[in-house]
């Protein structure tokens, strides 16, 4: 008897846990990892962002814990200045024929109650991979209006070195310093369930 009643609630702890992680995907259409670096003498910032990127996000807010994984087509690279872009994807800087994606990984997250304020994991551009920290300014959840889903949004960013990544062009002789700042908008919509 004792057998009997006991495999039925552990089955119903194993729902449970499995029920408390959510899994998101990345809208790329919302997504857009973006960034600043300080021109010729430091005289202005230059602005630019990928286009492309996708990627999944878990969470289990009950137990604090969850991942991130995205990857950014390193081609996309926007500026807003077509000579800029030639520029930026050559070997010069960014390489992207050789080095075409960049990617990031987490290996932790930290959370105030239920809510994601940070992520430990390491960023790999240009072939080098280095831990980044990313800062969560923002984070929050709605039921999307149209697709009924629910889809959460966050506004997280880091500074990097871009010389720690083989991107040295231009630092020191012409750039004070390799220092850049990433600014990440993202959007991920919940995984509808399986079917049963």
């Amino acid at each position: 008897m004792l057998l009997k009643l006991c495999v039925p609630f552990a089955l119903l702890l194993a729902f449970d846990a499995s029920a408390a992680v959510d899994h998101y995907t990345i809208d790329p259409n919302h997504t857009y990892p973006s960034f600043q670096a300080p021109h010729i003498g430091g005289i202005s910032f230059w602005r630019g962002k990928f286009d492309r990127s996708s990627g999944s996000v878990t969470l289990d807010r009950a137990a604090k814990t969850g991942s991130v994984d995205i990857s950014i087509d390193a081609t996309s690279i926007d500026f807003g200045h077509e000579k800029m872009n030639t520029h930026a994807k050559s070997a010069d800087m960014f390489d992207v024929e050789k080095f075409p994606t960049a990617s990031y990984q987490s290996s932790s997250i930290d959370f105030e109650g239920e809510t994601p304020v940070g992520i430990h994991g390491s960023l790999t551009l240009h072939g080098v991979t280095k831990p980044v920290f990313l800062k969560i300014a923002t984070f929050k959840c709605i039921m999307h209006p149209m697709l009924k889903r629910e889809v959460c949004g966050a506004e997280a960013s880091a500074e990097i070195d871009r010389t720690d990544f083989g991107i040295g062009y231009g630092v020191p002789q012409a750039i004070p310093t390799g220092k850049v700042t990433l600014a990440i908008q993202v959007e991920a919509l919940k995984d509808a369930p399986a079917n049963p």
